[in-house]
């Protein structure tokens, strides 16, 4: 079997749809659903099939869209359709098996069993090993300047299947969709697509080979690269010489402003920023990543939309946000920091279930509830007082009396209605186990 036959082999397809059908997202410009994939490949895959193998298939254009940056700009994204994506993730799948065995080992993104955790790791290992002068590349629009004649060359050099080729060609000339008008595309893998990952990570590896052929240290995740090494002077004439090779031979873009030579403490990479313990180099989310969490959660714990639904609603949501940013960056050094933010998001928390309740009856008889469903022999002259308070739901949220009542415990309890509350710290801490 020739290698489009083996991409649009009755096994890798329906495995390519089921991938597909697995991770949802949107529609393309053909407004399609991936809950119709099944039967419109029963009823049309022959043909398609037939027209890819005689160099006739003519992908749609993708749809453009954005996603806001942290820095204020957008990311652009090209959402193909979904017909689109289940031949582009049947490509995929044979050319991860082809280059994966041949990718560099300090490449990380977008590969099987390898993750930003084991990225970071390596970065970890190179700082402990005395290279502590960081040459941080930046890449200008990586993802929309890939050169399309040098990566087909690239590929052929592992892929010699002309209809192959053909028909990654054409997803790469596919072009874009914006506000009804199509425009060609010259350059560039759309991010979005299912071929997007793979291709860039071909692409690249040549410039890993480049990296590993002088015998330098470096990390990769996609077009994020560090290089490693053990002197100022080496740092600098490392960023010149590989600047210089990205831009003459695979026609990339270097940021001059934004590559730079540094040091650990002054430098990040996935999010990850530095610090020197007595055992050696460790990591930590950086500040303004600690800075979106609080801005994610207070978006969801504004007073007057949170009040206004479900608790089981509002504690799914929270516990999303939390769970996930922690399970990224669970490897870096945080405790104090989530303690700190735990005690935050239980006080917003609190504020929240008493402007509920509004009534002080309500209060009253809610905390009375609460009182001796678990025992706290708090006195009812205090939790009088504390429900029928002017101070303000803030202040009043503050008093022992509800930090006690609506403990991190009673807040974690699960019931019917809705799930417990998680508490970051004993979250962090359990996962590090």
């Amino acid at each position: 079997m020739g290698l489009i036959d083996e991409i649009l082999s009755e096994a890798n397809l329906n495995e390519a749809i089921k991938d597909v059908r697995r991770n949802k997202g949107a529609a393309g410009i053909d407004k399609m659903t991936v809950y119709e994939l099944d039967e419109y490949f029963s009823k049309n895959g022959s043909r398609i099939k037939a027209s890819i193998k005689a160099k006739e298939y003519k992908p749609q254009p993708v749809r453009r869209v954005y996603i806001p940056k942290p820095n204020g700009k957008q990311r652009p994204l090209g959402i193909p359709t979904v017909t689109d994506r289940v031949i582009q993730q049947a490509v995929a799948q044979k050319l991860v098996g082809i280059y994966e065995p041949h990718f560099s080992e300090f490449s990380y993104g977008f590969r099987p069993n390898r993750s930003c955790h084991t990225a970071m790791g390596k970065v970890l290992e190179h700082l402990n090993d005395g290279y502590e002068w960081i040459v941080d590349l930046d890449i200008e629009k990586y993802f929309d300047t890939v050169n399309h004649d040098k990566l087909i060359t690239i590929l052929r050099e592992q892929v010699n299947d002309a209809t192959t080729l053909h028909l990654i060609r054409s997803y790469l000339k596919a072009g874009v969709m914006e506000e009804g008008l199509t425009s060609p595309s010259e350059e560039g893998v759309p991010q979005g697509g299912n071929l997007s990952p793979i291709l860039s990570n071909v692409y690249l590896d040549k410039f890993d080979r480049e990296l590993e052929s002088r015998g330098l240290h470096f990390a990769r995740y996609a077009d994020d690269c560090s290089i490693f090494v053990k002197s100022e002077m080496a740092a600098d004439r490392v960023m010149k010489s590989v600047t210089s090779w990205l831009e003459r031979k695979l026609f990339l873009k270097v940021s001059a402003t934004k590559t730079r030579v540094t040091r650990p403490t002054n430098s990040s990479y996935l999010g990850f920023g530095f610090w020197r313990s007595t055992k050696g180099w460790k990591c930590k989310p950086l500040n303004d990543r600690k800075v979106r969490l609080y801005e994610k959660c207070k978006s969801v714990l504004l007073r007057k939309r949170a009040a206004a639904i479900p608790l089981a609603v509002t504690f799914t949501k929270l516990n999303q946000i939390i769970r996930g940013w922690i399970n990224y960056y669970r490897i870096g050094s945080m405790k104090s920091f989530l303690d700190k933010f735990g005690q935050w998001l239980r006080h917003k928390i609190r504020v929240v279930i008493v402007k509920q309740w509004k009534k002080p009856a309500t209060i009253y008889r809610n905390l009375m509830k609460l009182d001796k469903m678990f025992g706290c022999n708090m006195t009812d002259e205090d939790i009088f007082k504390v429900a029928n308070s002017r101070l303000g739901l803030y202040r009043q949220c503050g008093m022992n009396v509800v930090n006690y009542l609506l403990s991190p415990k009673v807040l974690a309890k699960e019931n019917k209605s809705r799930p417990g509350l998680v508490d970051p710290l004993a979250y962090y801490l359990s996962s590090m186990q």
